[in-house]
């Protein structure tokens, strides 16, 4: 993992604690109020993004990133996962907005249970680490990575460890 978990600004040494791991399970629902099961999905890769708010600008600009990306739509067997603290309506609003089709999960209610579970909520803002984990098929994490709040991920990062599943 690059970054540090606990919001801080600069990188620290942090360990992968899920990496080799199964992922763990999850039910969110999305901006459509649909109910998005992760172990349903096993058979494909999916790439997990936690994003600290869709609204804030360096999330934003990365999740357009992740809509714009040629390479990474060009490797579309991979399932993509966004999941924000944010509510569904704060969700269907940006995507409706920016015209997202990908899943955006609600992680707002147990608030920010998931992100727990993934080790990287921070509790003092009440939001999701900027972290993001690649699950096999199998169901098991086989690459993280974590970045401080205003230290948008490399879209080339993402395409580089699904080639490299």
């Amino acid at each position: 993992m690059e970054g540090d978990p606990t919001g801080g600004e600069g990188p620290s040494e942090v360990s992968h604690p899920l990496v080799g791991h199964l992922a763990p399970d999850f039910t969110l629902v999305n901006q459509e109020g649909e109910s998005i099961t992760l172990s349903d999905l096993q058979g494909g890769p999916v790439l997990l993004v936690f994003t600290p708010c869709v609204f804030s600008p360096t999330c934003s600009d990365e999740l357009q990133d992740i809509l714009n990306s040629e390479k990474l739509r060009k490797l579309r067997a991979v399932r993509i996962l966004v999941v924000s603290c944010d509510s569904k309506h704060v969700l269907k609003e940006w995507s409706e907005l920016h015209h997202y089709q990908d899943d955006l999960l609600s992680d707002f209610w147990p608030h920010g249970e998931v992100a727990r579970w993934y080790g990287i909520f921070n509790p003092h803002r009440g939001i999701a680490i900027r972290a993001s984990f690649l699950i096999a098929p199998d169901g098991v994490v086989r690459w993280d990575v974590v970045h401080a709040p205003d230290d948008p991920r490399d879209v080339d990062d993402y395409v580089t460890a699904i080639r490299e599943l």
